[in-house]
C-alpha cells in the first residue's frame, strides 16, 4: 500500500468506519476496502455492519441503500456528485403511474434507482437476484424498472410471467453491439465472451455466458489457467481480474467501456470524508422505511 492509503486504513481505525467499495472503483480504491463487492453483496454488508461509520466507494444509489439497511450508521458518500444515470431516467411519479396503468403487476425495481423508487415499489432486486425475485412473486405480471435490458433477460429465465418493461437502461452498457462482439471474437479467437444482463438482448444471446459482475468474477477465477475471456462489462471487472485470476487472459469487449461516474472517486476523496465525515447520507424516515421494506424483501429471497 502506499502512504495515503495507509493514512485511510488508519482514519478508518480511529472513525470505527467500514469501507465498502464496489468492482468498478479504481484499484487503490479496492485494495483499502473491507469488503470489495457487487450491488447485492454491498447492500448485504451494509445490513449486517455492525461499525459506527459506513464508507460506500460507489454512486449515489449504493450510498442511500446503505443508509436505508443501517438507518442507525452514519453512511457516507466520498464524492457527492458520483450519480447514476440509470437511476436518474426513472422517478417516484412514474412508478405510481405504472402501478394505474397495471395494478395486477407487481413492482420490481433494480438497485439502481433512488431511495424514493424503492419506497414506491413492491420489492428491489441487482442482477444476481432479480430472477429468484421475480420467481418468488405470486403475481402473473411485474412491471420491471428501470432496466429494460435486465429485464428482458429476467423475462426469458421466467416465461410464466407476464412484464411490462421500463424504457431506461446503462448508458455505457447500453452502447455495446453485436459489431463489437464479433470484432472482439476476431482479435481473441477461442475467448469466451462473458456479458452483463444490461447489456442490450441482441448482445447478451452471443455470450457463452450471462450473469451479475459476482458472477463474470467467480467464472473467471474459477477456471483453468490459460483460458481467455473477453468480459462484457465495466472494465474494472477485467482490471481487478488481472490481480485475482493472473493464469488467465482477459479483455475489456469494447475500450471506453468506463462508468465515469463510478471514477469519480479519488482516494484522496476517500479521506478527506474520513477526516470530515462528509458528505452524510440523509432521507426521510417514511421514505426511508418504505425502501427498507422493498430491499428487506429482496435480501430474504436472495
Amino acid at each position: 500500500m502506499n502512504d495515503i492509503q495507509d493514512e485511510v486504513r488508519a482514519l478508518a481505525g480511529k472513525r470505527n468506519a467500514l469501507i465498502l467499495a464496489h468492482y468498478y472503483q479504481a484499484m487503490e480504491i479496492q485494495e483499502v476496502a473491507d469488503a470489495v463487492g457487487d450491488s447485492f453483496e454491498l447492500a448485504k454488508r451494509a445490513s449486517a455492519a455492525v461499525e459506527e461509520v459506513v464508507m460506500l466507494c460507489g454512486v449515489r444509489f449504493m450510498a442511500e441503500s446503505a443508509k436505508i439497511l443501517s438507518p442507525m450508521k452514519t453512511v457516507l458518500l466520498p464524492t457527492p456528485g458520483a450519480g447514476c444515470p440509470m437511476a436518474d431516467m426513472v422517478a417516484r411519479e412514474d412508478v405510481l403511474r405504472l402501478r394505474r396503468e397495471h395494478p395486477a403487476a407487481a413492482v420490481v425495481c433494480y438497485v439502481n434507482t433512488s431511495a424514493e423508487v424503492k419506497a414506491a415499489s413492491d420489492i428491489c432486486c441487482t442482477s444476481s437476484s432479480a430472477v429468484r425475485v421475480v420467481k418468488s412473486l405470486p403475481h402473473k405480471q411485474v412491471v420491471f424498472i428501470p432496466d429494460k435490458n435486465l429485464g428482458a433477460y429476467v423475462a426469458a429465465q421466467t416465461p410464466e410471467k407476464e412484464f411490462f418493461l421500463y424504457d431506461g437502461s446503462c448508458p455505457i452498457h447500453q452502447k455495446v453491439s453485436e459489431h463489437d462482439v464479433l470484432a472482439a471474437r476476431m482479435a481473441h479467437p477461442g475467448a469466451k465472451f462473458l456479458a452483463h444482463p444490461e447489456c442490450p438482448p441482441a448482445v447478451a444471446a452471443m455470450a457463452d455466458g450471462v450473469g451479475s459482475t459476482a458472477y463474470i468474477l467467480k467464472t473467471v477465477e474459477g477456471a483453468p489457467d490459460g483460458e481467455g475471456f473477453i468480459i462484457g462489462t465495466e472494465a474494472g471487472v477485467a482490471e481487478r481480474l488481472r490481480i485475482t485470476a493472473p493464469g488467465k487472459k482477459t479483455w475489456t469487449l469494447r475500450s471506453g467501456f468506463i462508468c465515469q461516474d463510478m471514477k469519480k472517486t479519488t482516494l484522496i476523496d476517500v479521506k478527506r470524508a474520513l477526516i470530515s465525515l462528509e458528505e452524510i447520507i440523509e432521507l426521510q424516515e417514511e421514505t426511508a422505511e418504505a425502501a427498507r421494506v422493498s430491499l428487506a424483501r429482496m435480501i430474504e429471497v436472495a
